[in-house]
């Protein structure tokens, strides 16, 4: 099952199994051009497995999959040149790019961003460029910190067991500290709920340091985040 082996991935995450089902796709919009409007961001949805360069026009070195854990690749665009994109990828190492034909993608866009201050332990929503919501979080440990860096939603699964609230987001990064958890071979960072009353009540109105480097929230602040769809920018910044 996807979520189960996301769970096993995911740093402090179960691996209890639970039934899966597809997210909605993201919205598409018409584009002439690899370009979106402030406040928006462009993503790319492969067309399957596709050739990936170290830049534009230059040989392919890599492949970009099509799918991730059976979720297709929808990828954050962050350059762009005349018939080339260049996306964000959900693989390690955390930071990975490739640049891909303009052709072999399908152009949407997200108007959400979302931002993790490990610094005051918020996690804030931003819509059009504009903050709309904001939360307390529980982030990384300080021997399992959350990786700082720039990242993106890759995936919404169903809750691997009690506790992780009415979905998971699994983001783009990677566990520094972990490189294999549960003997799964990976440690995926994903945003879900505080698992338990007591890291509940630790993450209170302030938030806390008490993960294995995932971010959580209230169930009733997680499921604010619903509307998300994949591809979304996900931030995490020190401070």
């Amino acid at each position: 099952m996807v979520a189960a082996a996301v769970a096993a991935l995911a740093g402090g995450c179960s691996t209890h199994h639970a039934s899966v089902s597809k997210p909605k796709p993201v919205h598409r919009v018409h584009l002439l051009a690899a370009s979106a409007p402030t406040g928006l961001t462009l993503v790319a949805t492969t067309h399957g497995a596709i050739p990936g360069s170290p830049a534009p026009r230059a040989p392919a070195n890599m492949v970009v999959p099509g799918s991730w854990y059976g979720y297709p690749s929808v990828l954050p665009v962050i350059a762009s040149q005349p018939n080339w994109v260049e996306v964000r990828l959900a693989q390690r190492p955390n930071g990975s790019t490739a640049w891909v034909p303009q052709g072999d993608v399908t152009l949407g866009a997200t108007p959400y961003r979302i931002v993790v201050n490990l610094s005051t332990k918020h996690l804030s929503v931003l819509q059009d460029g504009r903050l709309i919501l904001t939360f307390p979080v529980g982030v990384g440990a300080p021997r399992t910190p959350t990786v700082t860096g720039s990242y993106f939603v890759a995936m919404r699964v169903p809750p691997p067991g009690p506790g992780y609230g009415p979905f998971v987001l699994v983001t783009s990064a990677h566990s520094e500290a972990i490189t294999d958890w549960d003997r799964s071979g990976d440690a995926i960072i994903a945003i879900h709920g505080p698992i338990d009353s007591y890291d509940d009540s630790r993450i209170g109105t302030t938030g806390a340091a008490i993960s294995n480097g995932c971010i959580r929230l209230h169930d009733a602040d997680l499921a604010q985040l619903a509307v998300i769809p994949t591809g979304t920018p996900v931030d995490v910044v020190a401070g």
